[in-house]
């Protein structure tokens, strides 16, 4: 009797023992089932609500889009910094490099420039993003592409570039001794003329600065990035061109680069008094300066409202 006693209690017990984790692990497995449901739930409930589709489209409009926080305590310690902005003084150099010649040879080898901006272009895309032009810098600071600490420098950084190009180039003319061709300089404009070249200007710069802004969003591939712009600084051109010499008769009076321009030789040096000689600057400064970075900050400005407009991710 004994026996069949230890062997009830030993099967009873057994029992007890393999039911108990049964219901211990049927019951971890349902809530564990039950748990991602409601997770699953909660997310789509917040999906809806946080969607694009429930969001304005001006939502996130004037929200900062790089990527590092950047202040003047912290973006002088990061040495790729100074890679940007030797990258900024090269390519800009080059471009005034590239100008330069352009204004002596003529609209009929513009076409053959643009393989020559591309490949600015794409030459120093790596080191900062090929801003090149204080317009453009301007319009990425405007829409914070870019910091204001970081767009101050490249605009620094470009009228050092353009300045070295422009040293360059009149060391070569310099050193030939007689030649045919002058230094580059901006052609006199008359009074009656002073709007239609602020004109040019503003509407070359925006052109340049919707095609720079339309670029960044091939910046994965950095040849389409460079021919779209190339292709907007192409058709700048061709329109300077046309417009100048078909209401001004001038073949040089515009660059829509304010760095460049004051390479070429905008600013007056004589006059009857100090008041027409300041005068002078500020209209030139006006017209090659001031009303680019207005229109480089309309072009990028279209360019983002037009994205947001048509739902473009």
């Amino acid at each position: 009797m004994a026996t069949k006693k230890s062997k009830m209690s030993n099967k009873s017990n057994k029992k007890a023992k393999s039911t108990k984790p049964k219901a211990a692990v049927k019951s971890v497995t349902k809530s564990e089932l039950e748990a991602p449901k409601i997770k699953h739930e909660e997310t789509l409930k917040h999906e809806e609500i946080s969607s694009p589709k429930n969001k304005s489209f001006m939502s996130g409009f004037f929200a900062r889009k790089y990527e590092e926080k950047e202040s003047i305590l912290t973006v002088f310690k990061n040495h790729k910094f100074y890679g940007a902005l030797l990258g900024e003084i090269i390519g800009t150099m080059l471009l005034a490099l590239l100008f330069f010649s352009l204004s002596l040879m003529g609209i009929h080898t513009a076409t053959n420039y643009s393989f020559a901006i591309i490949a600015v272009l794409i030459a120093v895309y790596a080191f900062s993003g090929a801003c090149l032009n204080p317009a453009i810098t301007v319009g990425m600071m405007a829409t914070r592409h870019i910091s204001v600490i970081r767009g101050i420098m490249y605009i620094i950084a470009e009228v050092i570039g353009a300045w070295l190009g422009w040293l360059i180039f009149n060391a070569f003319h310099l050193t030939g001794g007689e030649s045919a061709y002058d230094v580059p300089t901006m052609s006199a404009i008359a009074e009656n003329g002073m709007w239609i070249v602020t004109m040019v200007e503003l509407l070359g710069a925006i052109i340049i600065s919707f095609f720079f802004s339309r670029a960044l969003k091939y910046k994965r591939s950095v040849f389409t990035f460079a021919a779209v712009v190339a292709g907007g600084m192409a058709l700048a051109i061709v329109l300077g061109y046309v417009v100048s010499a078909a209401f001004l008769g001038l073949n040089n009076n515009f660059i829509f680069n304010p760095a460049l321009a004051m390479m070429y030789k905008i600013f007056p040096t004589a006059g009857e008094n100090f008041g027409e000689i300041l005068g002078s600057i500020c209209q030139a400064l006006s017209i090659y300066a001031l009303f680019p970075m207005i229109g480089g900050v309309v072009g990028f400005y279209l360019s983002e409202f037009t994205s947001r407009l048509s739902g473009e991710e």
